[in-house]
């Protein structure tokens, strides 16, 4: 009905200001002229009524069906009402009245329905809105959503700074909980794994060389899965999703997304253990093989001792043997070489 309006208040406003009567739209130049008004009618209000929904998005969806069709309606029968006045001979309603009147009260359609759209956003939402607003333009700017997988593995820090990644980081605020949630794990590998996270995310928004991190409040409702939030955002601002996780990697190609998976990158590149490289590791549980222990980085790359069961609970210096790189993650496999600490006392 609001395009309707504009359709109308343009052929209007053309006879308007034309001078030309009702009447006479008869010749080709005159519905020349009724055509470019309708459209630039339709166009106007197609502009102002999608301007609208951007910014009150949320509250659009709500209030619309019930309130504003109301009015609209309302405001519709009124300009039908004067518009069929218009259209009556002069000698029952002037013609020239009318129209004024006609003009007025689609000016006031129009001009309402703005009013209305935007006042139903209280002035204590306008900021949030606004930053609403400028989400969604950053979302359409090559931006990439970051998964929580990205942050405990801690490399996308160095390749962000490194320039590789263009655009904004956009860390969802539901990532931001679940790294909470893991840090604040009774468990001590998770608890260590989401501290890590953290420390990442905080480092990247610190760091001198400008790398740009945004945190995004949208929250989708379909879903209380993140991997699935993740998706709905990916698919809903045509962004990219960074992640180490396979299973997300695979279900988001298959959902026609683009992923940046790190271990892939990492898989691209020289690995960063070497044969006979030492290391020191804190052996956390034994192996599967007899004399095996394991222990993890800070990343959460899991290190294989082999020798290594009796040290669980101790830091020890171990030698790589082997790398095994998947898409999957990253194994190292190593050898005893000396304790160097006994932190389980």
């Amino acid at each position: 009905m609001f395009i309707l309006a504009c359709i109308t208040m343009g052929l209007v406003w053309v006879e308007y200001l034309l001078g030309i009567r009702a009447e006479a739209l008869t010749t080709n130049m005159n519905n020349l002229w009724r055509l470019t008004g309708a459209t630039g009618g339709a166009f106007a209000g197609t502009i102002v009524l999608f301007s609208l929904r951007y910014v009150t998005q949320e509250i659009f969806e709500r209030l619309f069906p019930a309130i504003i069709a109301i009015v609209l309606a309302m405001g519709m029968g009124y300009g039908v009402a004067k518009y069929v006045m218009y259209l009556m001979p002069e000698d029952m309603v002037s013609q020239q009245e009318s129209l004024d009147i006609y003009v007025t009260s689609s000016l006031v359609l129009v001009f309402g329905f703005i009013g209305i759209s935007l006042g139903l956003t209280r002035a204590s939402n306008w900021e949030s809105l606004l930053s609403v607003v400028k989400q969604r333009g950053m979302l359409h700017s090559g931006s990439k959503i970051v998964d929580t997988s990205a942050l405990i593995d801690g490399r996308i820090f160095e390749v962000a700074k490194a320039g590789f990644i263009e655009g904004t980081l956009v860390v969802p605020r539901f990532v931001l909980h679940e790294l909470q949630h893991i840090a604040d794990s009774s468990d001590l590998l998770r608890r260590t794994k989401g501290r890590h996270g953290l420390d990442i995310l905080k480092e990247m928004q610190e760091d001198p060389t400008g790398i740009q991190i945004e945190i995004l409040d949208d929250d989708p409702e379909e879903s209380t899965e993140v991997d699935t939030k993740l998706m709905i955002l990916a698919k809903q601002f045509g962004s990219k999703i960074i992640t180490t996780d396979f299973n997300l990697n695979k279900v988001a190609q298959i959902e026609g997304i683009e992923v940046l998976n790190l271990n892939e990158l990492a898989s691209a590149m020289k690995p960063t253990a070497l044969p006979d490289e030492g290391m020191d590791v804190r052996i956390v549980k034994e192996g599967k093989e007899a004399t095996q222990g394991v222990g993890y980085l800070d990343d959460g790359t899991m290190i294989v001792v082999d020798g290594g069961r009796d040290f669980v609970g101790r830091t020890v210096s171990v030698l790589v043997t082997s790398v095994l790189q998947t898409a999957a993650g990253r194994m190292i496999f190593t050898k005893m070489d000396k304790v160097i600490s006994d932190d389980s006392r």
